[in-house]
């Protein structure tokens, strides 16, 4: 398996990516941190790196020219980098929203187009890394709940083209996971409640109604399972991985 996987530099790319390459996937992984990028190969054995800003025009044709260079093919595409800036409505400018839009719905988009070509002759597979902020909008999430919606809506679209033409296509929506940003959330709830680390985690999960915040591992197992041979009846499917935060049917 030749995956291509962005944001590989920290949190749920990282653990994708070296899931994957313990599963004995050929590895290209993309971010704009070269550093932390070299490291994450490094930690994995070894992979294609290829430093980059998705929110550039010509970025997935790059990609994708990386990775036939490297190893000729390409089976999966997991499009995973974004982040979207939280915070108040109206306090929210042009420039955050123009950049939430850039990097996680147009970097994902423009990528998903230069590599399809190559996922149809493969007969490969697509996922995306959305959020449970798509299904489940809130007044600090403008942003990254709309991007997240059109997500959940393109991937619909290119699963049905998926059908005609032999790509798989999914889309996983996590919920709260021990990522840095998270880290920075957790660090403002127990300052605000004026509590150690451990007191402010359990506030904020008896608070989200969770059973649980996510490690990035377990998104990394369920991108393994989507792409293994027992996960190929997944198609088109928008599926929740957030510990019971999504309550919409």
């Amino acid at each position: 398996m030749i995956a291509i996987v962005t944001g590989a530099n920290r949190g749920i790319g990282r653990a994708i990516a070296a899931r994957l390459g313990a599963d004995g996937a050929k590895l290209v992984l993309c971010a704009r941190d070269e550093a932390l990028l070299e490291d994450t190969a490094a930690a994995i054995g070894g992979a294609c790196v290829v430093p980059i800003d998705l929110r550039l025009p010509d970025s997935g044709q790059t990609v994708v020219n990386a990775a036939l260079a490297a190893y000729g093919a390409i089976d999966v595409l997991v499009n995973n980098a974004g982040a979207t800036k939280r915070g108040d409505f109206e306090s929210l400018t042009e420039e955050d929203w123009m950049d939430g839009y850039a990097l996680k719905l147009f970097g994902a988009v423009r990528l998903a187009r230069a590599a399809w070509p190559h996922l149809r002759a493969s007969k490969g597979a697509l996922v995306t890394i959305a959020g449970s902020g798509g299904r489940t909008p809130g007044a600090q999430f403008t942003i990254g709940g709309s991007v997240n919606a059109a997500l959940l809506s393109f991937t619909k679209a290119l699963a049905d083209l998926g059908l005609k033409e032999g790509v798989q296509v999914n889309c996983v929506n996590p919920g709260p996971v021990k990522t840095a940003r998270f880290e920075k959330r957790l660090a403002q709830t127990a300052a605000e409640h004026g509590v150690d680390a451990e007191t402010a985690l359990d506030i904020f999960v008896r608070g989200e109604k969770i059973t649980k915040v996510g490690d990035p591992e377990d998104v990394a197992a369920l991108i393994a399972f989507i792409l293994s041979p027992h996960g190929r009846l997944l198609h088109g499917s928008l599926i929740d991985v957030d510990g019971g935060l999504t309550k919409t049917v």
